[in-house]
């Protein structure tokens, strides 16, 4: 079985190692040298290169140098694991069992951009890790593997980044022998649209602390948007500052009545600010001049 396997991320470089120490057939891989927008790119050329594996530098999957490429190689099927782009159907149709795609989300619902950030930033008790055949949509294709994937409240992105990566790399070692002799498909389980919701495309406003925010909320939005993701940040003297790591705090004193975004106390463990409902703790940020106690964030 000839496998091509796409993708430009931490996970992608994961799944081709997989792949290889499965000694699976792999006949090429489209991936890029560097990203402008993925903060967790890894570059897959080395590897490929330690393993003869030869590679296709892409900017666009569908352009048609690479529909040449990929259709020379005739693989059987395609791998495509951390791609910010829809494959069009040229693609599509060129291997004979079909386009395997990934999504860290319990599909059919939270389809879309941004899985892992928004699953966080949203306070999801559990998401999950799914393998689907690719159609024309946005993860709407039959589902080959899914499980579900807890998330504790000491995650953060690169933890259930980890979490999901581990689940994925086991649900190929079970379903790939079913690749190979075409059991795959008594395992196969149509998507029900109707139940799906799709998240969009997250901007910079999303990653604003706004005190105004519960302290929750804000350790939901600070440990979405930590490594290997872009950080969130609150703005101070019309800068933007990372913050990286929070925690929620309870002060024994009644704080009720003081304005949320209030600087209640800096010292060498963080800086505590006053929430919604509470207040919270900067551990870890970016500040080169610390802010004053009575100031406001």
């Amino acid at each position: 079985m000839k496998i091509i396997v796409i993708g430009t991320v931490i996970f992608s470089l994961r799944v081709l190692e997989k792949l290889i120490d499965m000694h699976a057939n792999i006949v090429g891989v489209c991936t890029k040298d560097h990203s402008e927008y993925n903060s967790d790119f890894a570059d897959l050329t080395p590897l490929c290169r330690d393993y003869n594996i030869p590679y296709f530098l892409i900017k666009n999957i569908n352009a048609p140098d690479c529909i040449d490429w990929i259709t020379r190689l005739q693989p059987d099927v395609i791998f495509c694991v951390g791609l910010s782009q829809l494959i069009k159907k040229e693609i599509l149709s060129i291997p004979k069992i079909g386009v395997i795609g990934y999504h860290p989300a319990l599909l059919p619902k939270n389809r879309g951009r941004h899985p892992i950030i928004w699953a966080l930033a949203l306070g999801l008790r559990r998401t999950g890790s799914t393998f689907f055949f690719m159609d024309e949509g946005a993860d709407s294709g039959d589902i080959l593997s899914q499980e579900v994937v807890s998330i504790d409240y000491t995650d953060d992105a690169a933890s259930l980044y980890d979490k999901l990566d581990a689940c994925a790399l086991k649900q190929i070692e079970n379903f790939f022998p079913m690749l190979v002799d075409g059991l795959y498909k008594k395992i196969l389980k149509k998507q029900n649209s109707l139940e799906a919701n799709t998240w969009r495309k997250r901007g910079v406003p999303d990653g604003l602390i706004d005190f105004r925010m519960t302290s929750f909320a804000i350790y939901n939005l600070v440990r979405a948007l930590t490594h290997p993701y872009v950080g969130a940040h609150i703005i101070y003297n019309e800068t933007s500052v990372k913050v990286w790591n929070v925690e929620e705090i309870c002060l024994h004193e009644d704080i009720s009545n003081i304005e949320p975004g209030k600087i209640l106390n800096v010292a060498s463990d963080g800086i505590t600010v006053k929430t919604y409902d509470g207040a919270i703790k900067l551990l870890k940020h970016d500040f080169i001049d610390l802010p004053k106690v009575g100031e406001y964030l």
